[in-house]
């Protein structure tokens, strides 16, 4: 038994057994072979609503570029979903933009700028080769340019009527809904893997329990002094 499975079945025996079956059932479906980066948003309502989404997705990370406003969220909007979702902010004024682009490129991530304005691909074309971070800006705005000039790809919503462009959250859920199902069906490898999930369950149990840090360092003690 690894430290981190010991940990785990140390914060089991503490949850519910409804509790222990829902983690053990949406970890399953968790991903990361495609997240969400949000550029700027000062609207709490659509930060709060996309973050929402993103949960009802599946989807574990979440990155903020917060170069002119910061992310903030709205507690009834988001219904709980920042407990169960990693977000990661990038603060630096005038780096912003850039520094979250290199971290993703890093991490192996295309780059995947919304624009309905763009020659672009649509959800259904958009190729899955590599793990992919669909980036959304203001709805006024939409991205800024240094994002869109380092994208890899630009993808866009077909639209059949007057209005330019749907609105942030639904933009999201259209694409996140197409891109999973292809997931699905282009039997990509795309579920995290079980130690990945093992980790993300001990973080739910540090974060929805008092105490929960606690509560890990002290099993961790107890896993260093033990003989397996």
């Amino acid at each position: 038994m690894t430290e981190n499975e010991y940990v785990y079945h140390c914060f089991e025996a503490i949850l519910t057994a409804h509790k222990v079956g829902l983690f053990e059932r949406v970890a399953q479906e968790r991903t990361r072979k495609i997240t969400v980066v949000l550029e700027d948003l000062f609207q709490e309502h659509n930060a709060s609503a996309v973050l929402r989404t993103c949960e009802c997705f599946g989807i574990q990370d979440v990155y903020a570029i917060e170069d002119k406003y910061k992310y903030a969220l709205q507690r009834k909007t988001a219904r709980g979903a920042g407990q169960w979702i990693d977000l990661h902010r990038f603060t630096e004024r005038g780096n912003a933009t850039l520094d979250c682009i290199h971290h993703l490129h890093q991490k192996g991530y295309a780059i995947v700028a919304t624009s309905p304005h763009a020659e672009a691909h649509t959800p259904e074309t958009l190729p899955m080769d590599k793990p992919l971070a669909l980036c959304f800006g203001t709805e006024r705005l939409g991205l800024s340019s240094t994002l869109l000039e380092r994208a890899d790809y630009h993808v866009k919503i077909p639209m059949y009527g007057f209005t330019e462009s749907f609105n942030l959250s639904v933009s999201v859920a259209l694409l996140l809904q197409t891109l999973k199902a292809r997931l699905h069906l282009e039997r990509v490898d795309w579920k995290l893997s079980k130690s990945e999930q093992t980790q993300l369950k001990i973080e739910w149990c540090k974060r929805m329990l008092n105490g929960g840090e606690l509560l890990e360092k002290k099993f961790r003690n107890a896993y260093s002094e033990k003989e397996f």
